[in-house]
C-alpha cells in the first residue's frame, strides 16, 4: 500500500471539509423545507432520469447535475452505497450488477460564500466488475464526461483496501481534472475490520484524497415497520451527499478559474 499519485494524475487539492458547503444546514428548519421536495409523506421520492424535484415558485434554485462513476471490487458494496444514497433498499444479498445501473439522487445545499441554495443532482453509474472485464466499451462509457471518482473499499475486506492504487491509476489516471473520493462501506462493522486507523491516514497523506465511510446497516423503518424512513435515510448519507457537492462546486470554481489551481503541477 505504498503507491502514491504521480504528479501527471495531479488536481485540485480538496477543500478543506465545510468550507464550501454549509455543513449541517440539511438540519436546519430551511433546510428541511427545500429536503421536503425529494420526500414525500416520510418517504424518498424516486426520481427517474428525466424528473426532477418541484420547488414552490419562491423558492426557485439553479440545478447542478452531475455524473459519478462508482468504482471497487466485485462485493465491497458499491450497488448498496447507491441505494443508501437513493432511499432505496439495500439488497440483503450480493447479486453482481448486470452491465451497467444508474440511480439519479437530488441533494439541496447552501454555499458558504454566497449563503446561496443549489439543487445538486447527482447521476451515479454502477457497473459491475465482472461487466467491465468482459466488455471493453463498458469502462470507456462509464468513463466518458463523468465529473466524479467514487472509489470503494471494504473495512471487511483487506484486498479492496490495498486495490485501491491499482483502481485509481486503471480508472482515473488519465483524467487529471475529475474529482475523485474514497468510500471505506462496511463501517458498522468497524469491530471485525481488516484495515486499521494507521493505514488510513498513510493513504490520506499519500494520495490527499477525501476519505468517508458509511455504514451497511439496513436503513431504519417508519411506525409501519416495513416503509423506509425517508429524513433517517437522508441524515444517515448527508455527509457524502455534502462531500460529493463540496469536491464538485469546488472543482467547478477552479476550471472556471474563481478560484485558484493548487494543484502540484499549476504554475505558481
Amino acid at each position: 500500500m505504498h503507491s502514491t499519485p504521480s504528479r501527471c494524475q495531479a488536481m485540485a487539492r480538496p477543500p478543506a471539509p465545510g468550507s464550501v458547503i454549509v455543513p449541517d444546514w440539511h438540519e436546519s428548519a430551511e433546510g428541511k423545507e427545500y429536503l421536503a421536495c425529494i420526500l414525500r409523506k416520510n418517504r424518498r421520492r424516486v426520481f427517474g432520469l428525466l424528473e426532477r424535484p418541484v420547488l414552490p415558485p419562491p423558492v426557485a434554485i439553479d440545478t447542478a447535475s452531475y455524473k459519478i462513476f462508482v468504482s471497487g471490487k466485485s462485493g465491497v458494496g458499491k450497488t448498496a452505497l447507491v441505494a443508501k444514497l437513493a432511499g432505496l433498499e439495500v439488497p440483503v444479498v450480493h447479486h453482481e450488477t448486470a452491465g451497467i445501473q444508474t440511480t439519479v439522487v437530488f441533494w439541496p445545499a447552501k454555499l458558504q460564500a454566497s449563503d446561496r441554495v443549489v439543487m445538486f443532482r447527482f447521476e451515479f453509474w454502477d457497473c459491475g466488475e465482472s461487466a467491465l472485464k468482459k466488455f471493453d466499451h463498458m469502462l470507456p462509457a462509464c468513463k466518458e464526461k463523468t465529473d466524479a471518482f467514487l472509489f470503494l473499499f471494504s473495512f471487511t475486506d483487506r484486498a479492496s483496501f490495498e486495490d485501491l492504487p491499482g483502481q485509481l491509476a486503471r480508472v482515473a489516471g488519465d483524467a487529471p481534472g475529475v474529482v475523485r473520493m474514497v468510500i471505506g462501506s462496511k463501517f458498522d462493522q468497524y469491530m471485525h475490520t481488516d484495515v486499521p486507523e494507521r493505514d488510513l491516514t498513510a493513504f490520506r497523506q499519500a494520495w490527499e484524497l477525501p476519505l468517508l465511510r458509511v455504514k451497511s446497516v439496513p436503513g431504519r423503518r417508519l411506525a409501519d415497520g416495513r416503509t423506509l424512513d425517508g429524513w433517517a435515510g437522508l441524515a444517515d448519507v448527508a455527509h457524502v451527499l455534502n462531500g460529493l457537492a463540496e469536491q464538485l462546486w469546488h472543482q467547478d470554481q477552479v476550471a472556471a478559474g474563481l478560484l485558484p489551481d493548487t494543484s502540484e503541477n499549476s504554475p505558481s
